[in-house]
């Protein structure tokens, strides 16, 4: 899901033909992938839970914390809401191995009564790493992601949530351009305050991917998720359950798999659908 920078290469040769193979050899990058991996999304929200679903964790953070904010003064239980989300994380990739980012989240939030104020609603840092590459053996890769994602400003609903996807990527092919995909994602969530709780929540999953030669990566992932439940002061504010899900990603990539445009549809029953569109549009200080 990262662009994925050039690694050094390094060849045993003798002193005589080291300058011939230099000429052929691809030059090693001054400087890492530096990229502004923007991110907007539109999500719809049934009535009675939270925003849930693959990797969402600033739209789901702002909408827990509007949530434990007012959801006292909500009689009849969480509305139904629409969402507008722009994700600002600043990425670096460091090798073709990991990647670190960081950055801000900015939403506007429509519960029925006019979209509200677009403003900063919480901020994150996290890390991907691949802890084995298959690079064409039998054993897939295996990739780690871990997020940190607060809500701002810092008060009394304030939440902190941690988000870990665990995956495994099996290539059919030496190029790794069609394989299979298999993971899980463990969210967990703390609020300020001792009044309101979030249940942790869980998604299996399993699907595909496929590269044309156009550089055009078609992803298909099909999963189940199961949510615990959210709280307030004694009072449900969403009820557990355990529903499918369904995300398909479109990408165009370059030679060297570094992602220029991205587009994603998710739907999500919790139980009623949930419909969820994210672009993605890197913006490249550096690109190897």
């Amino acid at each position: 899901m990262r662009a994925v920078a050039i690694g050094p290469l390094c060849l045993t040769i003798s002193a005589g033909a080291a300058f011939a193979a230099d000429e052929d050899a691809p030059a090693k990058p001054a400087v890492p992938n530096i990229y502004l991996d923007l991110r907007t999304i539109y999500a719809t929200i049934p009535a009675g839970t939270l925003g849930l679903g693959f990797g969402n964790t600033s739209l789901s953070a702002a909408f827990a914390a509007l949530a434990t904010r007012s959801g006292a003064g909500l009689p009849n239980g969480l509305p139904a809401a629409r969402a507008i989300a722009v994700d600002l994380p600043l990425t670096v990739d460091v090798n073709d191995r990991v990647s670190l980012y960081g950055g801000v989240s900015g939403s506007t939030i429509d519960i029925g009564s006019g979209w509200s104020s677009f403003d900063i609603t919480s901020w994150n840092i996290g890390v991907q790493a691949d802890l084995y590459q298959q690079n064409g053996g039998r054993i897939p890769t295996i990739t780690l992601q871990s997020t940190l994602t607060q809500s701002v400003p810092n008060e009394p609903g304030m939440t902190t949530s941690f988000n870990h996807i665990l995956e495994f990527d099996y290539a059919l092919d030496e190029d790794e351009t069609r394989g299979w995909l298999a993971g899980v994602q463990y969210t967990h969530a703390d609020i300020a305050g001792q009044l309101a709780s979030i249940r942790p929540n869980t998604v299996l999953y399993a699907g595909g991917y496929y590269q044309w030669p156009s550089n055009w990566k078609f992803t298909g992932r099909l999963g189940v998720q199961s949510f615990g439940g959210a709280h307030l002061a004694g009072r449900t504010l969403a009820e557990p359950f355990t529903q499918p899900l369904l995300r398909l990603d479109l990408d165009r990539m370059d030679d060297n798999d570094n992602r220029l445009f991205g587009i994603t549809a998710q739907i999500a029953w919790m139980p009623k659908p949930s419909y969820q569109l994210t672009l993605r549009t890197p913006l490249y200080a550096v690109r190897n």
